[in-house]
């Protein structure tokens, strides 16, 4: 009865649910799918990223699609992205990036998802001129899911800002990928670590575009991941921005370096959102 006292708590603070990247607890998701969803609805979170996809058989963590969105609402928890493997296609043919994508509405649409995530991008694949030819997969596959009611969004890491002949590669996909059919999902992480701009500066740039955040610290010596609240990254200066940016969902997310372990980082975070970020 506590936890669904916290989840009410939060959710009459925020008009966002509080969000988290199941990433952050990969280990447990491959051990105990159901506890750990039990766990996490228990400490106030109301909604999951998904990452992995078995496109093959429409199945997340071992499970059919359905059977996955019911063990989420059986815990009151709903999901409203995904990352699915996209960037294995930058260099396929077409038709294996349309069927894969049309694979992967078919998963977004049973678990009730409203946006399809590119994750990443493979080192082989990050010059300009594939930044070009990742922006042009974008808009086509992008176009494919706005006529399937779904939404695709891109999400950065550190190697769109690397400078190359003095142009970066967050520049390309931003620019050159159609705004109604692309979106962002910004990682602040990431931003902090790697850009030469501001959240602020981005989301003035593109206001409205980034509808999606990843909310994950950056430790004050090492750099690395840690807990919220423990890093250098001062959320509260970002959070006004919500409006600014078009933000509709947030997901806490830690990669590793936990200073506990993975559940006590996970619970940390979610009281320092409901603390600070809430208040």
């Amino acid at each position: 009865m506590a936890s669904t006292a916290i989840g009410v708590s939060a959710r009459q603070r925020s008009p966002f649910k509080m969000g988290l990247q199941l990433f952050t607890l990969r280990a447990a998701m491959r051990q105990d799918v159901p506890g750990t969803l039990e766990r996490i609805a228990g400490m106030g979170y109301e909604e999951v990223e998904t990452y992995g996809f078995d496109d093959a058989g429409i199945r997340y963590y071992g499970m059919d699609a359905k059977a996955f969105k019911a063990l989420l609402a059986a815990h009151n928890l709903t999901t409203s992205s995904g990352h699915y493997d996209l960037n294995k296609f930058v260099t396929a043919p077409i038709d294996d990036l349309a069927r894969y994508v049309d694979r992967s509405i078919e998963g977004a649409h049973a678990l009730g998802q409203a946006y399809i995530t590119w994750p990443w991008l493979d080192e082989q694949s990050r010059t300009l001129e594939k930044f070009k030819v990742v922006a042009e997969r974008l808009n086509i596959i992008g176009a494919r899911m706005k006529k399937a009611g779904l939404q695709l969004a891109y999400h950065n890491h550190d190697f769109e800002f690397v400078e190359q002949q003095g142009q970066i590669g967050y520049d390309i996909i931003t620019r050159e990928t159609d705004p109604d059919l692309v979106k962002l999902q910004i990682d602040l992480y990431w931003i902090a670590r790697a850009s030469a701009l501001t959240p602020h500066q981005w989301f003035t740039k593109y206001p409205g575009r980034f509808v999606m955040w990843h909310v994950k610290d950056m430790h004050k010596v090492s750099r690395d991941y840690t807990e919220l609240g423990n890093g250098s990254i001062d959320f509260t200066t970002i959070w006004p921005d919500t409006a600014l940016a078009g933000m509709k969902h947030y997901f806490v997310e830690q990669g590793g370096n936990f200073t506990h372990d993975p559940f006590r980082s996970v619970a940390d975070s979610a009281a320092y959102v409901r603390n600070v970020l809430l208040k």
